[in-house]
C-alpha cells in the first residue's frame, strides 16, 4: 500500500500572539492541579533509539498517552482543568486553592450544588468530561455523532454520564450541544472556540500543557532540545497550545512544528493553504474517520 500526503506551510510573521497565557509558569499551576490527584502520574516519553537509526536521526521520542489517568488520552487533561477553572470562579477562588481533596470536601459540594456540564465528542474528550465531573461528584452530558463506535458510547456511560449518539456529524453534534446548555443551564465544555465562546476553550488548551510540560522536563533529562516537534491536529486544541508552549520555552531556538490531520477532515491544511491564515475553510459532509473532530 502506497501512503500519500500532502505538506503545506504558513508563517505569520505579523500580528504575532502573545503565548503568555501558554508559558511555562501556566504550565505549572496546570501540571500541580492535575498532580493533586491521587491516580496522576506523568506518562512516560519514549525514547525510540532504533527508529532513529533507522531513520538516520539523532534521537526520536514518543510521548505515550495510553497511561493518563486510565483513559488512554491526553483529552481528559484539558476537560477536567476547564472544569476546575469554572468551579474556582464560581466560587470565587483560585484554581491553587482548589487541589482534588477540597473539590471533593462537603463543603464545596454544599456551596456549588448541582452542576451539569455538557459536551460533544466523537470519544476521548467526552470521556474525559464525563471523568472529570464523576471524580467530584458532578453531572455530566454528551453527545456523540453518528458512527461513533459503540465501545467509546458505554465508557462514557461507565462515568456515570448521560450520553449518546445523534444522527448528526461532529459539527452539528457541537451546535446541538450548545442548544441544549442554553436551554437547560448546562455549562459548554467543548474544545472548539467560536466568537463570544473563548475562554473555556481557552482552558482547555491550558490544561493539555499539563503534557507538554511534562515532556519538557523529560527531554531535560536527556539533555536533548527537539528540532522537530509532530502533533495531531484534531480541532486544534491541543496542537496550539503545545506549540504555544514550546515557542515560550525555546524562544531563542524554535523547534519545526508539523501539524498531521487525516485528509478526509483537513480543515487546518485547507485553511494554511487556500485561506492564508485570514480564512477559515471549512471541511463538510460525511467524514468516515475517527479525527473528524
Amino acid at each position: 500500500m502506497k501512503e500519500k500526503y500532502e505538506i503545506t506551510s504558513l508563517e505569520n510573521s505579523e500580528n504575532k500572539a502573545s503565548l503568555r497565557f501558554l508559558d511555562e509558569h501556566v504550565a505549572k499551576k496546570t501540571a500541580k492541579y492535575h498532580g493533586s490527584f491521587p491516580a496522576y502520574e506523568p506518562t512516560p516519553l519514549h525514547r525510540l533509539k532504533g527508529l532513529a537509526k533507522y531513520l538516520g536521526v539523532k534521537d526520536l521520542y514518543l510521548k505515550d498517552e495510553s497511561f493518563r489517568f486510565g483513559l488512554n488520552a491526553f483529552k481528559v487533561l484539558g476537560g477536567s482543568y476547564a472544569v476546575v477553572k469554572i468551579i474556582a470562579q464560581r466560587l470565587d477562588m483560585e484554581v491553587e486553592d482548589l487541589p482534588f481533596e477540597v473539590l471533593v470536601s462537603k463543603e464545596i459540594k454544599e456551596k456549588l450544588g448541582e452542576i451539569t456540564f455538557v459536551t460533544a465528542t466523537d470519544g476521548n474528550h467526552g470521556r474525559g468530561v464525563a471523568w472529570a465531573a464523576n471524580q467530584i461528584g458532578q453531572n455530566a452530558v454528551v453527545f456523540m455523532p453518528e458512527n461513533s463506535t459503540q465501545e467509546r458510547l458505554e465508557n462514557i456511560r461507565k462515568e456515570n454520564a448521560k450520553a449518546d449518539i445523534l444522527p448528526m456529524n461532529y459539527d452539528e453534534c457541537v451546535r446541538y450541544a450548545n442548544k441544549m446548555a442554553e436551554e437547560n443551564g448546562w455549562i459548554m465544555i467543548q474544545d472548539t472556540a467560536w466568537e463570544g465562546y473563548e475562554a473555556i476553550p481557552t482552558w482547555i488548551m491550558q490544561g493539555y500543557l499539563t503534557m507538554a510540560y511534562e515532556a519538557y522536563l523529560q527531554l531535560s533529562l536527556h539533555q536533548s532540545v527537539p528540532t522537530h516537534i509532530f502533533l495531531q491536529a484534531g480541532v486544534g486544541s491541543m496542537a496550539s497550545a503545545v506549540t504555544g508552549f514550546f515557542a515560550s520555552v525555546y524562544k531563542q531556538n524554535l523547534p519545526v512544528v508539523t501539524v498531521v490531520e487525516p485528509a478526509k477532515a483537513n480543515c487546518l491544511y485547507q485553511t494554511a493553504k487556500y485561506g492564508k491564515g485570514e480564512d477559515l475553510v471549512f471541511v463538510t459532509g460525511e467524514m468516515d474517520t475517527i479525527m473528524a473532530g
